[in-house]
């Protein structure tokens, strides 16, 4: 099972989930994750407060390059775990069909304080726990 995360511009919410699943699903070779933006930026470093919050909780996202959600992912990949409604719109209108998507609902801390990137991640932890169950209950 391959799982997409995408949100905007993948520099905040989707490489820490991204970084969140790999630790929650380690040594378990039947999953794999990454994740990709909305937007058409490649290259861009993770937000700094998305670093520090994530090695609060042993997760290394420091390495991570933004990268853009691309057409040929639409067949790559078998979940898109999206962080809005807007973003599952936004993929079905490309094609993916609405029983791939799985709606995180997580609101972007862009800009925000450590605080507001904290709380985010652990919105995503939990949503990150309530996906890999749904996974491991098909």
């Amino acid at each position: 099972m391959k799982i997409l995360f995408v949100c905007t511009g993948n520099t905040c919410r989707s490489p820490m989930a991204e970084g969140i699943f790999k630790k929650l699903t380690q040594g378990d070779e039947s999953i794999s994750c990454s994740s990709a933006g909305m937007s058409f930026c490649d290259g861009d470093a993770v937000s700094e407060n998305a670093v520090i919050v994530c090695k609060e909780i042993g997760v290394d996202i420091s390495g991570h390059r933004s990268k853009a959600i691309c057409r040929d992912d639409v067949n790559e990949y078998d979940v898109f775990a999206v962080m809005t409604e807007n973003h599952a719109m936004t993929l079905v209108s490309a094609g993916v069909p609405k029983e791939r998507i799985y709606i995180m609902g997580i609101s972007d801390p862009f800009g925000g304080s450590v605080e507001v990137y904290r709380k985010c991640r652990d919105e995503i932890q939990q949503s990150c726990e309530k996906l890999y169950k749904k996974i491991k209950d098909m």
